[in-house]
């Protein structure tokens, strides 16, 4: 019979140098990228149609059965119109209308967790058909019959948890019409990019909204948008003060201990 070829003892190796070639890879790009904001901050994304961001996913939504719309004849009312002659209201692709974001969220969580266990147990042979004797001349070291095992265990676990969070967000910014669902209802995306002296803020809100739900001055607000996504941060000198380096990062995810 042929011997099986051993499995390669390098291969844990090399797939732990490809995750530390990345992670180099990674740090080389975020240095070169630093190293020319130097003297100017980081740089304003340029404007582009969301559609063609590379994470941009079309929504699917379950959706109801197509409704015909009943026009009346010789009438100048269109059906959801809030002007005589015509609705201001953001209602097609490419629209514009103010998203208002008002978030007021906190929560507090504290926990105790307190476990104490103490087990104990011994084992003897006083009597084993007269054979109890025979320990002493089988086992190197004399034994008492009546204490030949004894075992004990203790455990005890003091777990303390609190956490206190509190946020608020109030922004108001403009969005776009993305896309027009089956049903009428409208995707948004609205994003805004402030940049102050070295440090870039961002605000990024996407979900989807109710023609009805838009008022006359063209607004909604965030308590009316469905599968709403808020993305708030920034980038620039302080941010990157306030992270860890890629390198602290892999080996928090690695480390096993």
């Amino acid at each position: 019979m042929k011997n099986r070829p051993a499995k390669s003892n390098f291969q844990p190796l090399l797939r732990f140098g490809s995750i530390g070639l990345l992670a180099v890879t990674l740090s080389a790009c975020n240095t070169f990228t630093r190293l020319s904001e130097i003297g100017n901050g980081p740089k304003t994304s340029e404007i582009v149609n969301p559609i063609k961001r590379p994470n941009y996913r079309p929504v699917s939504m379950p959706m109801p059965s197509v409704k015909k719309v009943s026009h009346n004849a010789n009438s100048l009312w269109r059906p959801g119109a809030r002007a005589f002659f015509r609705d201001q209201r953001a209602s097609e692709v490419g629209d514009i209308l103010t998203v208002k974001l008002a978030i007021s969220d906190s929560a507090e969580l504290d926990n105790k967790t307190t476990r104490s266990r103490n087990d104990k147990e011994d084992g003897d042979v006083t009597n084993l058909l007269g054979l109890e004797g025979e320990f002493t001349k089988m086992l190197p070291q004399a034994i008492s019959p009546a204490a030949t095992v004894s075992l004990g265990t203790v455990h005890s676990t003091d777990g303390t948890g609190e956490i206190e969070r509190e946020e608020v967000i109030t922004v108001t910014i403009a969005g776009i019409i993305t896309q027009i669902l089956p049903n009428g209802n409208l995707v948004v995306f609205a994003r805004q990019e402030l940049k102050v002296n070295f440090e870039m803020r961002e605000v990024m809100v996407t979900g989807v909204v109710r023609p009805e739900d838009i008022d006359s001055a063209n607004s909604i607000s965030h308590d009316k948008i469905a599968e709403m996504r808020v993305a708030y941060g920034g980038r620039g000198t302080l941010s990157d003060l306030q992270q860890p380096r890629v390198g602290t990062q892999v080996i928090d995810i690695l480390f096993p201990f």
